[in-house]
């Protein structure tokens, strides 16, 4: 038996992935078949969510466990916060679970949410429940139509380094405007105008 499930990018217009993959198969054989399916490195952690009839989130299903118990902290969080929701759902390691013990409903619907920094939310919805067919390899891409743009897929936080190197060249054209090592303090500029104000 496999389950045939079709995938949705809200921010590509017609985006879809319909993937087929058996019942007995774990959450991280679906993680990996829509990396390569979508295009996505694989870099960045990703979490699977079982989510009810109006895209409620019921369930995590991470990549990783992200969780220790021994030293966890509660978190703080506003009422309305995400990540308040987020971290109240129970949580579920990918490779340690199957696809047939979190599938419920025959029109079951999920989240997949890629890199956390700069979330990609992919909706998916079981579209059948069918037979395996003799000969076919799963899981599988069966359909796809549109592609990622590059920058989606490429996206990178912009350098620290870069922004610090700015600065130093800022520092180095201050210098040399006013003819002092703004390292060492204003030790070297003519304070002497400033004599006035002493009394104060």
């Amino acid at each position: 038996m496999y389950y045939k499930f079709r995938v949705y990018y809200d921010e590509v217009e017609d985006f879809v992935r319909d993937i087929e993959i058996e019942a007995n198969d774990s959450f991280e054989s679906f993680h990996k078949i829509l990396l390569s399916s979508i295009g996505l490195d694989g870099k960045e952690l990703a979490s699977f969510f079982i989510c009810d009839s109006k895209w409620n989130k019921q369930k995590e299903i991470s990549l990783m466990d992200m969780g220790d118990d021994d030293e966890k902290e509660e978190p703080v969080y506003e009422e309305e916060d995400e990540y308040s929701l987020r971290s109240k759902l129970p949580i579920f390691v990918m490779k340690d679970s199957l696809l047939k013990d979190f599938i419920t409903n025959p029109h079951q619907q999920l989240m997949y949410e890629y890199d956390f920094l700069n979330p990609k939310v992919f909706y998916i919805e079981l579209l059948k429940i069918l037979p395996e067919e003799k000969g076919v390899t799963y899981p599988r891409c069966s359909h796809s139509v549109k592609e990622l743009p590059k920058e989606l897929k490429n996206f990178k936080l912009p350098n620290v380094d870069d922004g610090y190197n700015e600065l130093l060249e800022e520092e180095e054209d201050m210098d040399d405007e006013y003819g002092g090592d703004f390292e060492d303090g204003y030790d070297d500029l003519d304070m002497s105008g400033f004599d006035e104000f002493k009394e104060f």
